[in-house]
């Protein structure tokens, strides 16, 4: 499984909160700041935090809790 992408930004909150969770189970991700491009900025400025497997394209977006990201990591 390709590691997956977690889209925030700096100083949000709800990303904060997502990132504790994707630890907390265990994830492995990286963090994408979606500032540092335009193409990503529009795509998910008013989405974030979104958690992306690469290999599929596969989303989740926020609000996720506990469960819904052990089945999301179920399915990968």
């Amino acid at each position: 499984m390709a590691e997956l992408i977690l889209y925030g930004s700096d100083g949000c909150h709800l990303c904060e909160d997502a990132e504790t969770l994707l630890v907390q189970a265990g994830a492995h991700f990286v963090k994408q700041e979606i500032l540092n491009d335009d193409a990503v900025y529009q795509r998910y400025a008013l989405r974030i935090p979104v958690l992306r497997d690469p290999a599929d394209g596969a989303e989740l977006n926020w609000p996720f809790d506990a469960e819904q990201i052990a089945a999301f990591l179920a399915e990968r």
